[in-house]
């Protein structure tokens, strides 16, 4: 258990610098709706949802209705389902701790899931530990900063404005860390092209559920093929 935190903890590090400043902005959103430390940390315990939980800040502090709020966190978190089938299989060996994984898949945590080399000397408990205690350390990183900067609140005299590129960023970290050790670019390439297509198709935000949906049907279609050049790339 100790080897297996002690690699989670090494790996989830890029996770931990974007999910401080991020939690800290979204404590300090919290702050500024009239919303003390105790939201922060309640609303990151049972909600942890990034871009749900500013949303929710605004949410709180207007008075909308409980069917609105629901409509809107499932447009918005919608593309966890693509997420959730890559680990159907995956996370059924984890039993009682199935429903924390399924529920701590947020985007970053599924990126670096997808990447993370397992070492040859860990066993199949070993491993599963690892990616539990990934998800978990990446859930009290963004406690510990939406806690900070809520408490901090009104101590914090800068402009924020741009401090959630600190997320872009980090996902250009994991993507090209992907891209560096994928066996095969075929799955990038085509959520690349699908998701160029739609968004000049429909140049919103709503294109992601339908290039989501395109990528996931290609890559359906193709794997055999992405099979073949993976199995080429072993050899």
């Amino acid at each position: 258990m100790k080897i297996a935190f002690q690699y989670a903890l090494v790996r989830s590090l890029p996770i931990m610098l974007g999910y401080i400043f991020l939690g800290i902005a979204f404590g300090l959103v919290l702050e500024k709706a009239g919303l003390g430390p105790w939201w922060a940390l309640l609303i990151s315990l049972t909600v942890y949802a990034g871009s749900m939980q500013f949303a929710l800040a605004g949410i709180l502090s207007s008075g909308l209705g409980l069917v609105t709020t629901a409509v809107m966190t499932l447009l918005i978190n919608s593309r966890h389902a693509f997420y959730g089938l890559t680990f159907i299989e995956r996370f059924k060996s984890f039993k009682k701790a199935y429903p924390y994984m399924v529920f701590s898949l947020t985007d970053e945590t599924y990126s670096l899931l997808c990447s993370m080399p397992r070492p040859k000397e860990f066993t199949d408990r070993q491993w599963d530990m690892a990616f539990f205690f990934v998800s978990l350390l990446d859930q009290c990183y963004w406690i510990a900063g939406s806690v900070i900067g809520a408490a901090a609140g009104q101590l914090i005299a800068f402009d924020s404005t741009g401090i959630d590129f600190a997320m872009t960023a980090l996902f250009v970290v994991i993507a090209v860390d992907q891209w560096k050790n994928a066996r095969t670019h075929m799955p990038a390439i085509t959520g690349f092209v699908c998701g160029a297509l739609f968004l000049g198709l429909i140049r919103t935000a709503n294109f992601i559920l339908p290039a989501l949906a395109a990528t996931v049907g290609v890559l359906l279609l193709s794997r055999r093929t992405i099979e073949k050049k993976m199995e080429e790339r072993e050899i």
